[in-house]
């Protein structure tokens, strides 16, 4: 049995942990944004990947300004360095950028409706605007962006109401307005109204159907969605199926595990690739489920994301499919386990994360500008390594 592709992986680096050097290449990090923001229209030059059949600039949440914006934000909240750019005020320029030149994917047939989306539409923009420069009329714009999504066809959380869940749930703790209570309320209504006898939700995305496992378009990321403010015994009931399907669904070897991107037998998706990532693999499953996986498949899953060492370069030192997203695994376990050895283990690759922006920018004469696939994504890990904490960014509170 094969669990993973090793080709996909690289040795760890050598360097060991050191606080001053993750403080130092964070603060280089943000000065490295701040350098390359080309002005309040063009913002910052997409990836090839992060634009692919896509408007320049990218302005969502997931690989455009939104995103870098509340990165930018969430560093200077935290105490680790300031940013030269006027935030709340590129914020608002960027509603306005996205509202004249939308970024979706061209030739793709995106879920419905579209510009409601948390990662890829309007939702995350409004969210993020509202967050940096708050008034009631963006307050406005965005609940009408979550009551619009509430029964949008994908039921996942790029496009589909578990991500306005988690806009509503974020303007309930920043506003303490209960409208969004109500809001959120309705949307998980219906969410769970969906949910089949067997516990799956059936994800419609891109002209297919599917039962999706994964964060981003799957059981997992929804589960995570519900429940914070689910009721209890409704949250309760919820994790111990969760649970159980994730368990049926673990494919297994010597203490290791991982998961498939969709319920199957085998563990390759539709294109025949394994992955081990956050977006589809172990260590989005226990990062998603920590709060209710069984605690021997969450250190089974956590075990082969460092059995095999950091993505290579291909994948890069991201959140969504690299080396921050697979080191949250090892916070996860840490936090529910207190096992000290799992925060080691992640500060080790929060330093290979840093050594791959290094090595990447060098390679490409600059960084790469977006949250779930770029630095910031990275440094946001890096934080996170230096606090001890596992918060997920968006999934686990705005």
């Amino acid at each position: 049995m094969t669990l993973y592709r090793p080709e996909a992986f690289e040795p760890l680096v050598d360097t060991p942990w050191s606080e001053l050097r993750a403080r130092a290449a964070i603060r280089d990090i943000v000065a490295d944004a701040d350098s390359a923001f080309r002005g309040p229209r063009l913002f910052w030059q997409a990836d090839d990947w992060d634009g692919w059949h896509s408007t320049s600039p990218m302005k969502n949440l997931y690989v455009g300004t939104a995103g870098v914006l509340w990165a930018l934000d969430r560093l200077r909240r935290h105490g680790h360095t300031e940013t030269r750019l006027d935030l709340g005020d590129l914020a608002r320029r960027n509603v306005e950028l996205f509202r004249e030149r939308p970024d979706y994917m061209k030739g793709e047939k995106v879920p419905s409706p579209r510009a409601s989306a948390l990662l890829t539409g309007e939702t995350g923009i409004l969210l993020v605007a509202w967050r940096l420069t708050p008034s009631p009329e963006l307050a406005d714009d965005l609940i009408a962006r979550v009551r619009q999504n509430v029964d949008n066809e994908a039921d996942e959380l790029m496009w589909g109401s578990p991500g306005t869940l988690l806009a509503a749930q974020a303007m309930l703790d920043w506003t303490g307005e209960e409208r969004w209570r109500d809001a959120w309320n309705e949307s998980a209504d219906a969410l769970m109204s969906r949910r089949d006898s067997e516990g799956y939700w059936t994800q419609r995305l891109y002209g297919q159907e599917l039962h999706g496992l994964t964060p981003p378009h799957g059981l997992v990321g929804n589960v995570q969605a519900l429940l914070p403010l689910l009721a209890e015994d409704r949250a309760d009931a919820l994790k111990r199926e969760s649970a159980a399907i994730l368990a049926s669904n673990a494919v297994q070897e010597e203490g290791l595990a991982n998961w498939p991107p969709r319920p199957r037998p085998e563990l390759p998706g539709p294109d025949g690739q394994i992955r081990l990532q956050w977006c589809a693999g172990a260590p989005g499953i226990v990062v998603g489920a920590a709060e209710y996986l069984d605690e021997e498949l969450l250190r089974a899953g956590a075990e082969l994301a460092w059995h095999t060492g950091p993505p290579t370069l291909e994948k890069g030192p991201g959140i969504c499919h690299g080396t921050a997203g697979n080191g949250y695994a090892f916070l996860k376990v840490f936090a529910r386990t207190g096992d000290e050895r799992w925060l080691e283990r992640a500060r080790r690759f929060a330093m290979h994360a840093l050594a791959q922006v290094e090595q990447l920018r060098a390679e490409r004469g600059r960084g790469r500008h977006s949250l779930w696939t770029g630095d910031v994504g990275a440094a946001l890990y890096v934080a996170d390594c230096i606090a001890g904490t596992s918060g997920y960014p968006i999934l686990d509170g705005c």
